[in-house]
């Protein structure tokens, strides 16, 4: 177990992270709770533009709205973060999951303001779906596969996603659009394919 553990440690890092500022939320209030969750970092346009507060934009990537949400959004970093980092490696993952994340509130931030629709949002989402744009770029790379995982599967599951998103209320879909996007030109720009990987052949 260890020894797998260490092969993507970046990912189970990220994981835990969110899990401990979770729980530590958790017992102070209501991670439910918009007004609570806004006190300690949650992302909110108007905070963002009127006070300045850009560090929004970064700490609302480790705030989860519920244990659904925490859970729903670990099983996915895990299992997509897995694969990209033994693909890619640690610092270019991070760089995809920061930029990714960060790139999909500056998207969901402009359409707040485009739309007049300001709401208090979180999630490890945006990074998670910049994650899957990576791999799907990866995955194209390697005709149609990373390891167990396939170009099509992912494909399926942006679409599924997606359309859950823009079919149910409270979804910060803006945000999935800008990490998915974001995550699929930083896999442009910083995967190069090595000879005899272990997705090269279907």
């Amino acid at each position: 177990m260890n020894k797998n553990t260490i092969k993507a440690p970046c990912t189970v890092l990220l994981a835990v992270v969110n899990v401990i500022v979770f729980l530590v939320l958790s017992f102070q209030g209501m991670t439910e709770d918009g007004r609570f969750m806004l006190q300690h970092g949650a992302m909110y346009v108007p905070y963002l533009i009127k006070n300045g507060e850009y560090y929004r934009l970064f700490t609302s990537m480790f705030l989860h709205f519920g244990y659904d949400h925490l859970f729903n959004n670990m099983v996915a970093l895990v299992a997509m973060g897995w694969n990209l980092e033994l693909e890619i490696g640690k610092i270019k993952f991070l760089i995809v999951y920061f930029v990714s994340g960060l790139a999909g509130n500056i998207l969901s931030a402009w359409w707040d303001i485009l739309t007049g629709s300001m709401a208090v949002s979180a999630g490890a989402s945006g990074a998670i779906f910049g994650i899957i744009g990576a791999l799907l770029y990866v995955a194209i790379r390697n005709r149609g596969r990373i390891g167990e995982i396939s170009g099509k599967g992912l494909v399926f599951m942006v679409v599924l996603t997606l359309y859950y998103g823009f079919t149910s209320g409270g979804v910060d879909n803006m945000a999935h659009i800008g990490g998915l996007a974001a995550g699929f030109l930083m896999g442009v720009l910083l995967y190069r394919k090595r000879k005899g990987k272990r997705g090269s052949v279907m």
